[in-house]
């Protein structure tokens, strides 16, 4: 009979959970938009019907690397996020707040 991850996992010492554990917070922090949408439980085609585009400019925004900031930001607001800017340096992290008011200037 096959056992249930979590049970296998329990088994394992805890130096090696915690180990699982910092791993799988890396690999979430860290995603593509494609795996973004994924992990959200979105098709393409339903992200494509909040955006009121076609189900192609999805796939064709998840391949590519540059696009603009107020694309992004709306697709990440239709998967129900909101989007920060950071600009990280070696003495710290600045949050990037220019982009957030041009976006409250864009509302109807």
């Amino acid at each position: 009979m096959p056992k249930k991850f979590q049970t296998l996992v329990n088994k394992l010492p805890r130096a090696s959970r915690a180990r699982i554990k910092s791993k799988t917070r890396r690999l979430i922090a860290d995603m593509a938009l494609a795996e973004l949408r994924e992990a959200r439980k979105l098709t393409q085609q339903q992200l494509a019907h909040q955006l009121n585009v076609k189900q192609p400019s999805i796939a064709k925004i998840e391949r590519r690397a540059d696009m603009y900031v107020s694309t992004l930001r709306g697709i990440i607001k239709a998967m129900g996020g909101e989007m920060e800017i950071l600009a990280v340096f070696p003495d710290g992290k600045v949050r990037i707040t220019s982009f957030r008011n041009l976006a409250r200037s864009q509302r109807p």
